[in-house]
């Protein structure tokens, strides 16, 4: 997306859908988190598995087990439900699982709770996905991974009286990350647990998918709130996630900068700023949507060859849910009807437009909410992003209401379950 010369109308809704590419299909497409059902080529009639993730993918143990059942290309089905921190649990899933902990997972109508007891449950019937996560090697580094996650926590969310104790806590979280470093330089493959086919190609495995959900959200978090760059850091850590981002399934539930840093504060109890000037123009940079190119995906420029391009598959997401989101814009419909069209003027087409007067704080509000995977891959939303910031700056520097830390029931996916459009 580049910017042109100012136009002084936007697109109209019927020419920006002629546009806009036709949805993936979700069933035997490319991993995607629209879909309700994965077949791999498989008849309808095989599925044995459900398996029960929240609505918005924020839930890093249902990524581990969505993961796993793409990889394994274990034909199943999806049923959604709401994490308490951006909207109150379905009722029919607290009678299935009273505790109402995410994820579940059935197989042949046995339910099973607990992430690793379900990756031990579908190794049991379908078999593993690279070592059993009962090997001897996978123990060990199920251990480093949960060493790994409380160094993170006690980085992250526990505030330091002193710089002596940030360094403390940040020396102690590298000694780790060095330890998973070692690991893969022991490896064949780019992964710790690397699953090659016959033509040599490899993918991750079981101990590798234990890994992803908190290194993921690590990057993430320790850009915005610490101003660290864990993949220029840890060269070893930076080529595990690039060989990762090459794998379609990985990129299908991958996360942004953007929706990791404020959907973990109400999860975490709370995420803690170390500031200083690169914690502050990495805050920045995520907030206002432009970014921080190849810490969040490498190879970026392989990713734009992807069909549909970024941009055209962000106009489909936003087309598609177009008439929710301006209902519960802070604009309202009517208002923010003709600056989202000149956003996504910009967006598809590179041409700026005027939007209406006092329209910046809608546009923000939107560039804020927009949320990975859920409502379209990392590329896509960065555009996107980018396109609302583009066009709420030639109206004002007014922004949306903040994002609150303690609880995300602005991100409700009410509003958009009553129609049937998720």
């Amino acid at each position: 997306m580049e910017s042109h010369v100012l136009r002084t109308e936007s697109l109209g809704w019927d020419e920006l859908e002629k546009l806009a590419p036709q949805e993936l299909d979700r069933i035997e497409g490319p991993t995607n988190s629209y879909s309700k059902l994965r077949l791999f080529g498989n008849p309808e009639k095989s599925v044995r598995v459900i398996l029960y993730r929240d609505h918005h993918a924020w839930c890093p143990y249902c990524q581990k087990v969505w993961l796993w059942l793409e990889f394994k290309r274990i034909p199943y089905r999806i049923q959604k439900v709401t994490m308490r921190c951006y909207g109150e649990k379905e009722s029919w899933y607290l009678e299935k699982v009273p505790t109402g902990i995410l994820p579940a997972l059935e197989i042949d109508n046995q339910l099973i709770t607990e992430s690793d007891e379900i990756l031990l449950a579908l190794e049991n019937t379908f078999g593993p996905l690279g070592r059993s996560i009962n090997d001897t090697n996978s123990i060990e580094l199920r251990f480093l991974e949960r060493r790994f996650f409380r160094a993170w926590c006690m980085w992250l969310c526990r505030p330091s009286l002193a710089i002596w104790n940030e360094t403390k806590r940040q020396n102690e979280f590298q000694v780790i990350a060095q330890e998973l470093e070692q690991q893969l330089l022991k490896e064949k493959g780019p992964f710790l647990d690397s699953v090659a086919d016959e033509s040599g190609s490899h993918s991750p495995g079981s101990c590798d998918l234990i890994f992803i959900p908190y290194l993921e959200r690590m990057n993430a978090s320790l850009s915005y709130y610490k101003g660290f760059n864990l993949r220029k850091e840890h060269p070893g850590i930076d080529s595990w996630f690039t060989a990762l981002e090459a794998q379609e399934e990985y990129r299908g539930t991958q996360g942004d900068f953007h929706t990791h840093s404020h959907d973990l504060p109400p999860q975490m109890g709370g995420c803690y700023f170390s500031t200083n000037s690169t914690q502050k123009q990495f805050a920045q940079a995520i907030d206002n949507g432009s970014g921080l190119g190849e810490m969040e995906m490498s190879s970026l420029t392989k990713g734009r060859d992807l069909l549909p391009d970024p941009s055209s598959l962000a106009l489909r997401r936003v087309l598609k849910h177009r008439k929710t989101i301006m209902k519960i814009n802070p604009l309202g419909e009517p208002l923010f009807d003709q600056p989202l069209r000149a956003a996504l003027t910009l967006l598809i087409n590179g041409q700026a437009s005027q939007p209406s007067r006092n329209s910046a704080l809608g546009l923000r509000y939107l560039r804020d909410r927009i949320s990975v995977p859920r409502d379209m891959p990392l590329l896509a939303a960065r555009e996107l992003r980018k396109a609302l910031e583009a066009t709420a700056k030639l109206d004002s520097t007014a922004q949306g209401p903040s994002i609150k830390t303690s609880n995300r029931l602005d991100q409700n996916p009410l509003p958009f379950l009553s129609i049937k459009q998720i």
